[in-house]
């Protein structure tokens, strides 16, 4: 069976600054996998190529066996791809359930009426916790609640894999575990294939199956989180420390 999702050679340069190098990796379907290393490493351009907000210098990127390359965001999306930001960014004029309800019918799910839109996504907005927050301004949510509604959103598109893109940063460790818990519940429930950014590391060890490390726009190690906790390149370069 082929992966849902394969990266081949993949670079990017911004004129002198290689920012990706010779990138390459699976991700099977109904997977979560993390994504992790220092600022500067790669990450978020990763997602960017992918989601085809930046076109790559090199290599290739396939969906479903079909390349995203050249493809813009909006067809991404419209293939079973939705990303989140490390910066929230939900239309602020617009209702909770306004913001899911635009991205139902302009992403993959392309539900034809407003109404049948809803319908479809106060199930997503019961499914993250925000659904007696429904009618109420997306700028008025707190950071945890506009975290909420960035997965919620990407989740109302109908997308297939979804980049997460530090859902976790800035939240209590409260606000981390039940954020953890809903994910791991909403993929499971969904079947949704999770790509995922977070430098909290513990969060990323406990909820992802396989990581992959990045370094200076490199991968250096992919594996388990166990075996991910005692590689030495890992340990070295990212945690500064040896295993010994």
């Amino acid at each position: 069976m082929s992966a849902l999702l394969s990266i081949k050679g993949l670079g990017k340069r911004f004129g002198g600054l290689t920012a990706l190098e010779d990138v390459s990796f699976e991700v099977d379907a109904g997977r979560i996998v993390g994504i992790m290393g220092a600022n500067g490493a790669g990450k978020t351009t990763m997602f960017s190529l992918i989601a085809g907000n930046v076109r790559p210098s090199m290599g290739d990127i396939r969906f479903r066996g079909d390349s995203l390359v050249g493809r813009r965001p909006d067809q991404i999306c419209r293939m079973g791809i939705a990303r989140t930001f490390q910066i929230v960014k939900p239309f602020p004029a617009l209702s909770v359930l306004g913001n899911l309800r635009t991205a139902g019918m302009f992403g993959k799910a392309q539900h034809r009426s407003a109404a049948q839109a809803d319908e479809a996504s106060m199930q997503v907005l019961r499914d993250l916790g925000l659904d007696d927050v429904a009618d109420r301004p997306a700028s008025t949510l707190t950071l945890a609640g506009q975290k909420r509604l960035e997965v919620a959103r990407a989740i109302a598109t109908g997308a297939e894999l979804i980049l997460l893109d530090e859902v976790m940063a800035g939240l209590t460790p409260v606000e981390v575990a039940a954020m953890l818990d809903t994910l791991r519940r909403v993929q499971a429930e969904r079947g949704l294939t999770l790509l995922v950014i977070e430098h909290v590391m513990r969060a990323l060890m406990d909820l992802c199956s396989h990581l992959i490390v990045l370094h200076h726009g490199r991968l250096i190690a992919e594996g388990d989180p166990q075996s991910i906790g005692r590689n030495e390149k890992v340990l070295s370069v990212y945690f500064g420390v040896s295993s010994e």
